[in-house]
């Protein structure tokens, strides 16, 4: 999903909120008429939890997890992740939809990155970051970045393919590589909040100046719906920040950094970051978003590294672009 679809996104859930379910498992009926949503919701939704709980299972028992499949047969720890493909099959068979293509892929390629990410482990056993790692993350990175995946999904829930892709690069960084430093815990302290917010709070005062010259962004004198701030905030963190910081930060420069050292990494990622916000809204190279994104991905690094921890440079993310679909967009 587009971070600039955003805070529409809200706005049109605000105009549903008072919505009933109707005779239909997939319309909503609002007041005195129906509708359609673009997807079944009871696939949806299953489809979603079977997601969030390898998810959340590496975010508040990442070590125990980590434990369980390396106690695995190797045949085994490698073909578990095959399970990702339940989650495409529900809502396919749910949506009428069911393709050999995707089903394949979703099938085999959780396997192929677990397999991959051994090999890495069994050549790099002092974790300096392997070519193999690099060659996982990049097809990962395209994959989201170009969608080149949403087609297997309903329309508005592409959102689900993006979090097999993060279940698969976990399972697959966490459990079978055992990289260090990853920091993809959602046990939030106090910590995580001071320098999320401290970060926020330097790319600001950059940012607004910048994105107001560049025309990029326009103040707005009231929230459209400042009831509809905290949800987003949450589904933005989840949904938008949360996958995006494990790739960039707690992969990305994790890996770079026993490359390239620390402020090569920091700034490399940054760039990459900013690139891939070049096809947002906009069908042209949007270079207004990529300034203004390569800056923040300097805060959100920032905010990782500075204790190795997702969760801060999630809460950066998570802000800024809740502060941006509210007030600026």
């Amino acid at each position: 999903m587009s971070l600039g679809n955003l805070w529409a996104l809200c706005g049109e859930t605000s105009r549903q909120i008072t919505a009933s379910l109707g005779p239909d498992p997939h319309t909503l009926t609002r007041y005195d008429r129906t509708v359609p949503l673009p997807f079944r919701v009871v696939p949806a939704a299953i489809a979603l939890a079977l997601l969030l709980v390898p998810l959340f299972a590496f975010a508040f028992a990442g070590e125990r997890c980590t434990r369980r499949v390396q106690s695995l047969p190797t045949p085994l720890r490698l073909a578990l992740p095959a399970v990702l493909v339940l989650p495409y099959l529900i809502v396919a068979l749910g949506q009428h939809m069911l393709a050999a293509r995707w089903l394949l892929l979703y099938l085999l390629a959780p396997v192929l990155i677990a397999v991959v990410e051994w090999l890495a482990a069994k050549l790099d056993p002092n974790q300096r970051g392997h070519l193999l790692d690099f060659l996982v993350l990049i097809p990962l990175g395209l994959a989201v970045d170009l969608r080149w995946l949403e087609p297997a999904w309903p329309h508005k829930l592409a959102l689900l393919g993006k979090f097999t892709l993060l279940d698969a690069g976990l399972y697959a960084f966490l459990a079978v590589r055992c990289l260090s430093g990853v920091g993809f815990d959602l046990r939030l302290r106090a910590r995580d909040w001071r320098i999320g917010l401290r970060e926020f709070a330097f790319y600001i005062p950059i940012a607004i100046p910048l994105g107001l010259a560049l025309g990029f962004i326009h103040l707005h004198g009231r929230v459209a719906h400042p009831w509809l701030i905290l949800p987003a905030w949450i589904f933005t963190f989840i949904g938008v920040a949360l996958p995006e910081e494990v790739f960039f930060r707690g992969w990305m420069q994790n890996l770079l950094e026993r490359r390239i050292g620390r402020l090569a990494a920091l700034l490399v990622t940054a760039c990459l970051f900013g690139l891939s916000h070049f096809n947002k809204r906009t069908l042209f190279f949007n270079w207004r978003y990529v300034v203004l994104a390569a800056l923040a991905g300097i805060f959100y690094g920032r905010a990782w590294r500075q204790d190795r921890r997702v969760a801060a440079s999630s809460i950066t993310h998570a802000t800024v672009d809740t502060i941006w679909g509210a007030l600026l967009r």
